[in-house]
């Protein structure tokens, strides 16, 4: 069995062979599986840091594949009005929804709750399995968040002096595989 364990970031040169993985797989650091040119292999890459859709990873020998994402069940949803795509990406990022969003239309896995919310501001559902490439997410991917703060004083001379608090917050990715 090859082993792959290093990324080749911006990698342009010749791919030996592809693996297809659906989106959950991608999430996981410790992968035994098949190339799509039947080759036994296994990822072992670090925690917290997904496969993306056509990385590129080395094996330990040299070899050289690229991942392409599977087609898998998604709900897609779309408009032709921005207001309105604007209103449920907003409603779908308050529920922390993973969600692969394009010109009109945005994807999402299989979830009745999410799909109604989309059908009752008018968006039109296709449930036609594609590949399932989400955002990553404004702080990176990962699962669980730890916050602290500060508190800042702040001197503006002749006198005058306040305080405030600023929180700040930071993702660990966490991998349960």
């Amino acid at each position: 069995m090859l082993t792959f364990q290093e990324r080749l970031n911006h990698y342009h040169g010749d791919i030996d062979d592809t693996v297809t993985l659906d989106f959950d797989t991608r999430q996981k650091a410790r992968i035994k599986t098949v190339t799509d040119g039947g080759s036994d292999i296994g990822i072992f890459i670090e925690r917290g840091k997904p496969l993306l859709v056509d990385e590129c990873l080395k094996s330990t020998c040299g070899k050289v594949i690229q991942v392409k994402g599977a087609k898998e069940p998604v709900t897609t949803a779309s408009t032709d009005d921005w207001l309105t795509f604007s209103k449920v990406c907003y409603h779908l990022g308050n529920r922390h929804t993973r969600l692969q969003v394009g010109e009109r239309w945005l994807r999402f896995q299989p979830d009745h709750v999410l799909s109604e919310l989309a059908t009752l501001y008018g968006l039109a559902l296709d449930h036609t399995p594609a590949v399932f490439d989400p955002e990553s997410g404004a702080y990176q991917v990962g699962g669980h968040s730890h916050g602290h703060s500060h508190d800042h004083d702040h001197s503006h001379g002749r006198g005058h002096s306040h305080s405030h608090d600023h929180a700040h917050s930071h993702s660990h990715g966490h991998d349960h595989d």
